[in-house]
């Protein structure tokens, strides 16, 4: 089987591949909100392929011993990127979702509220954890994961995107809410207000 990654996905830049295979929707999942679709970039194979690899390079230098995403595309990227470079994965999921005891954290979205848990020996005590996510806009969820992080006795090592909505202030947020921690922040394409 061979496989091919698309010439034109090869000769574009990963910034202008991601910004042209994003599904921009409007008013979703409320008025007012943009939502990023990546589900046309992942169905794409060089897309999903280049994504992978870029975040393999966005990640390089950062220590870690364990990757963790946020259900659900956060899952996709996550496993691909654990997987390709050799480590575990840990899943973040949504309330109700895991079968073992858990630890929980409630947070608040741009449009509702959710919780996110983590399985209470998902994570070793003192592992350095590099958590990966499709975008980050205000940091809540994000934030919500390192706090079920630290909970659960681990270390943020890192917070990797494929899309960050640099105008929300999500990156700022989470550095404010870890002030003392050397943590490694990427995203593959920064929007800002004006784009």
């Amino acid at each position: 089987m061979k496989l091919v990654h698309g010439k034109q996905a090869e000769e574009e830049s990963l910034e202008a591949l991601i910004k042209r295979h994003v599904r921009v929707i409007p008013d979703f999942p409320r008025k007012g909100i943009l939502f990023q679709d990546i589900t046309t970039l992942l169905q794409n194979p060089g897309g999903f392929y280049r994504v992978i690899e870029g975040l393999m390079r966005s990640v390089e230098g950062t220590s870690f011993d364990v990757i963790a995403a946020i259900e659900a595309r956060g899952f996709i990227l996550g496993g691909a990127l654990a997987h390709r470079l050799g480590t575990g994965f840990v899943p973040l999921r949504k309330a109700g979702k895991l079968p073992w005891r858990s630890f929980r954290q409630d947070y608040s979205l741009e449009y509702g509220t959710e919780t996110l848990e983590v399985h209470v020996d998902g994570i070793d005590e003192g592992a350095r954890v590099l958590v990966v996510d499709d975008l980050l806009a205000t940091g809540g969820s994000m934030e919500a994961a390192f706090k079920l992080i630290t909970l659960s006795g681990g270390k943020i090592a890192g917070a990797h995107f494929v899309i960050e909505l640099a105008h929300l202030g999500g990156r700022e947020r989470l550095a404010r809410a870890n002030p003392n921690d050397d943590i490694s922040f990427g995203a593959l394409y920064r929007i800002h207000a004006e784009e």
